[in-house]
């Protein structure tokens, strides 16, 4: 996969090369070259290709991997202070602690906006079952908490509601 660091060796190449293309440019016009528009072209989209990968390099792609979490699908997020990510109905304790560290550590970023009361980001973990066919009801099994002050404030609040683990259907072999 590919780094910041890449992009950032990418982005002073192509930095070189707009402005090799901004000088042919300026000489097309003193020559009046029949390309020389053509070049306006070329240069502006070599602006824009600079510009896009040096965004790339300076934002982290990577995501957090933690061993023992299980999958998750997010399927709330105001954006702000609040998620919800959905489980399988056969996920464990230990896996949904793994799991909401990874979700809550992936669902930070500095642009996401606090308040004064809530300074936090709140991610939700939960699952849907069905008690009776036709029926659907979410459970939530967990949450996770985190400061939206710092990426490197690692202190994490981990609540797993155990008791909702006894709604889960058992696993059939």
């Amino acid at each position: 996969m590919l780094t910041t660091a890449n992009f950032l060796q990418y982005t002073q190449w192509s930095g070189i090369a707009t402005l090799l293309f901004a000088a042919l440019t300026v000489l097309a016009f003193i020559l009046k070259w029949g390309i020389r528009f053509r070049l306006v072209g070329t240069t502006g989209f070599m602006l824009v290709l600079t510009a896009g990968l040096f965004a790339l390099s300076i934002v982290p792609l990577s995501r957090t991997v933690i061993p023992g979490a299980a999958r998750y699908t997010l399927v709330y997020d105001n954006g702000s202070t609040q998620a919800v990510i959905a489980t399988s109905p056969q996920i464990t304790p230990t896996q949904l602690d793994a799991t909401l560290r990874q979700a809550v550590s992936n669902l930070f970023s500095s642009g996401r906006s606090g308040t004064r009361e809530e300074d936090k980001l709140t991610v939700r973990a939960r699952t849907i079952i069905h008690p009776e066919p036709g029926t659907s009801v979410p459970v939530y099994l967990g949450e996770a908490k985190r400061s939206l002050v710092s990426r490197e404030n690692s202190a994490i609040a981990i609540e797993i509601y155990t008791e909702k683990f006894a709604q889960l259907p058992k696993p059939t072999a």
